[in-house]
């Protein structure tokens, strides 16, 4: 194995990754470093998160700067505000000995006149979000002619938030013999063709397998009624006390209700969606990241970026539509060689989905069953047992406080003294799981009587603990009390997931933020639910929106109308029409 030296890395940069602990370069160092500072191709870079890319592409890019011209010279794109910020910080750490050397993040929530001054005074690096370069760019403030390398970080989540439009602008102002890098977790159909059109004679670097998970993962499911999911959850923590986890839930709303459920039962929780303020997020992503909480419940867009070491655990409240998403969220555990356990909490009707991610991910979920309340408390216990053992033991101060304590607790025999050791941490442990509810196992091939009960209850046993809204198939057209369901002609055969539904809804829809409930993705449409007072203006905002060159059209949904054959009508008969997303 090479060294960082032998790969050509300049001496002080040599000093400065040094100290950040950087021994031996990663397979992906070794293999995207020697192509960026000498290489003559483009590269596109299979490669999860947590696989060391930031300084893969980040010492090259220092290396490769002219000091003495303060211009932009490489461009670093990225999908998120959080991510923008955690590489140009890892850059910084990495250039600590590099002289004059000027990083500018730029994004969007923050001051747009501090970067534009910061962009008068010079830079050599920009690392930016799509969105607020466009914006700069439109400002004639900032110029790209004299940037030589641009890299594309996370290029598969920045084309799956809506970004392909942006990325296809601003590279349209880099000069045409720039060398450009594409980091992605997944190829999807929309990264080769960005590839193909702005990358020259391009080498692909598979680090693992193609659109895989990352080895270090186990995969593991627990099949439950979706009434038992949260009861499910609960049982899962309780049976790892050491967990440090990120809880994938679909939805804003839901993501909120399970991290208020969680809390009120006495969990180190907290919820991370795009409801929240910037300022409530950076509290909460600080507090995750100084394990003062330890489970964060998040939605897919809140989490991107948020770079965070050693989770022992990622918990999928459901499966996503989309199987990249799956392996982005399975990839933030079992980083930098350490083990991760990616675990899926699913009911029998998201089976197919299963077998589907792992087709894709080419590995195999394992099944487990809900761990008992007897299995947790023993679990709980040994653990007490084992820091009791472990404890560092200060005999100097500590023995000045013994005589009294010890006084005190004289007539108590060793054994009642452990009882109440053990009581005085296990009390509410042991109350809730005494009258603990049974977690009904449902197999992988149902018996006939759990059809038929399914059958018959029209969905009532997939209801959930909480919220307890109505549960109807999927294609239901009324919704709960203060709420409109809507319809919109595009669907899982189109490319159109949840994310696209959220972003085109972000992108048309002026005024108030709208809140999105429950969304359905059919084949051939979708339908989601609003607050009845935002129904009319997301209908008049979504009719005729651009979905990746098709008009959209919406409606609020109609019991009496065959929607399948309505949206078949309406689809465009342009072959060329390539929508982003997976197709199935």
């Amino acid at each position: 194995m090479a060294n960082f030296e032998e790969l050509g890395v300049r001496e002080d940069l040599l000093r400065g990754i040094a100290e950040l602990g950087f021994t031996a370069p990663m397979p992906v160092q070794e293999r995207v470093i020697p192509s960026l500072l000498s290489g003559d191709h483009d590269l596109v870079a299979l490669a999860q998160t947590g696989t060391g890319k930031t300084a893969a592409f980040g010492l090259p890019l220092i290396q490769r700067v002219d000091l003495r011209r303060r211009r932009p010279q490489a461009l670093v794109l990225a999908p998120t505000r959080e991510l923008c910020l955690q590489i140009a910080s890892d850059l910084a750490d990495f250039a600590k000995y590099v002289d004059g050397l000027s990083l500018l993040p730029v994004y969007g929530g923050s001051s747009i006149q501090s970067q534009i001054n910061a962009l008068r005074d010079g830079v050599h690096i920009i690392i930016a979000t799509p969105g607020r370069l466009i914006d700069l760019i439109e400002r004639h403030v900032v110029s790209l002619d004299n940037v030589h390398t641009v890299v594309l970080d996370e290029a598969d989540e920045m084309l799956n938030m809506g970004f392909v439009d942006s990325i296809n602008a601003i590279l349209e102002h880099v000069p045409a013999d720039r060398k450009m890098l594409m980091f992605s977790a997944t190829m999807p159909a929309e990264a080769a063709r960005l590839a193909k059109r702005y990358m020259h004679n391009h080498e692909e670097v598979v680090i693992g397998t193609r659109n895989e998970g990352t080895r270090d993962v186990s995969h593991i499911y627990y099949m439950v009624n979706a009434r038992d999911k949260y009861l499910a959850l609960k049982r899962i923590a309780d049976n790892n006390p050491h967990i440090y986890a990120i809880i994938f839930c679909r939805t804003r709303r839901e993501t909120q209700e399970v991290a208020d459920h969680l809390i009120a039962d006495g969990y180190n929780a907290d919820a991370l969606h795009g409801d929240l303020s910037q300022q409530q997020r950076d509290i909460v992503m600080k507090k995750f990241r100084d394990r003062v909480i330890k489970l964060l419940v998040a939605t897919d867009v809140a989490a991107r970026g948020l770079d965070v070491d050693d989770l022992s655990h990622v918990i999928n409240y459901g499966l996503p539509d989309d199987t990249a998403i799956y392996t982005h969220r399975s990839g933030r555990t079992g980083r930098a060689g350490k083990q991760g356990i990616s675990i899926a909490i699913i009911h029998s009707r998201e089976r197919g989905r299963m077998r589907e991610i792992e087709r894709v991910i080419g590995r195999p979920f394992e099944r487990r069953e809900v761990p008992t309340p007897e299995h947790i408390i023993e679990k709980q216990l040994y653990n007490l047992a084992d820091r009791l053992e472990r404890v560092d033991v200060d005999d100097e101060h500590i023995a000045r406080y013994l005589p009294g304590v010890s006084k005190k607790l004289s007539w108590l025999s060793g054994e009642d003294l452990l009882k109440r050791v053990l009581s005085l941490e296990f009390n509410r442990l042991l109350d809730y799981y005494k009258d603990a509810p049974v977690i009904e196992s449902i197999p992988d091939k149902p018996s006939r009587k759990h059809r038929d009960e399914r059958t018959d209850a029209k969905g009532a046993g997939e209801k959930k603990s909480f919220p307890r809204n109505d549960n109807h198939d999927k294609d239901r057209r009324t919704a709960a009390a203060g709420l409109a369901r809507i319809y919109i002609d595009a669907g899982k055969a189109d490319g159109f997931f949840a994310t696209n539904l959220i972003e085109v809804i972000n992108r048309n829809v002026e005024g108030a933020r709208v809140d999105v409930g429950r969304i359905d993705l059919l084949p051939a449409y979708s339908l989601f639910d609003v607050r009845r007072s935002d129904a009319a203006r997301v209908v008049a905002a979504l009719r005729g929106a651009d979905f990746y060159g098709r008009r959209l059209y919406c409606e609020i949904a109609d019991e009496k109308k065959d929607y399948n054959a309505a949206s078949a009508r309406k689809k465009p008969k342009n072959k060329e029409f390539r929508p982003k997303g997976r197709r199935k």
